[in-house]
């Protein structure tokens, strides 16, 4: 009968402690939402005003499969150095879960960055956006969409590209963004 009181026990001590795991990615955007150490947005698709520019069949459906962004950035100043490093930590923890696939690394004169997705291969629900830079801060981007397709994405940035959208519509993130 102990053995069997023990081994309950244990189970649910291996139970609760599965329980309390990272946070996810949505939990800190909500989290974080209200912290002014941060700057929070979430936008609509059509911000991009993608409908009057010229785009190929398959930049279309990129276009098309998108439906908003979640934009969560910390702007660094020499007052929040200290909480910066552990907010940078935590964002890094949560994008190491297995639950996330690696698309492409990106490393450019304004900082580091990661770009990973969730979803099947030919059926992306979200795909993140991570940037950091020691100067400025770090920037998240959370892109939602329907069936998002990677071999898409080469092609949504050019789309973006091709478009006059510079920003319109983002506030204090656009300029951040900017850099």
């Amino acid at each position: 009968m102990k053995h069997l009181i023990k081994s309950i026990m244990v189970a649910g001590a291996v139970l609760l402690a599965s329980c309390a795991s990272q946070p996810s990615l949505q939990e800190y955007y909500v989290d974080n939402s209200e912290n002014p150490n941060f700057l929070s947005i979430d936008v609509p698709a059509s911000i991009l005003k993608m409908d009057e520019v010229d785009l190929t069949p398959t930049q279309k459906e990129a276009i098309e499969s998108l439906r908003k962004f979640n934009l969560l950035a910390f702007k660094k100043d020499a007052d929040n150095e200290a909480e910066y490093e552990i907010e940078k930590k935590k964002v890094s923890e949560i994008l190491k879960g297995d639950d996330f696939v690696e698309l492409m690394k990106i490393n450019s004169k304004y900082g580091k960055g990661v770009i990973k997705y969730l979803g099947d291969e030919d059926a992306i629900d979200e795909v993140i956006i991570y940037g950091d830079s020691k100067d400025k801060g770090f920037a998240l981007v959370r892109v939602l969409g329907k069936n998002m397709n990677p071999a898409h994405i080469v092609q949504l940035m050019q789309a973006i590209q091709k478009s006059d959208y510079k920003g319109e519509g983002l506030g204090e993130i656009g300029d951040f963004l900017k850099g």
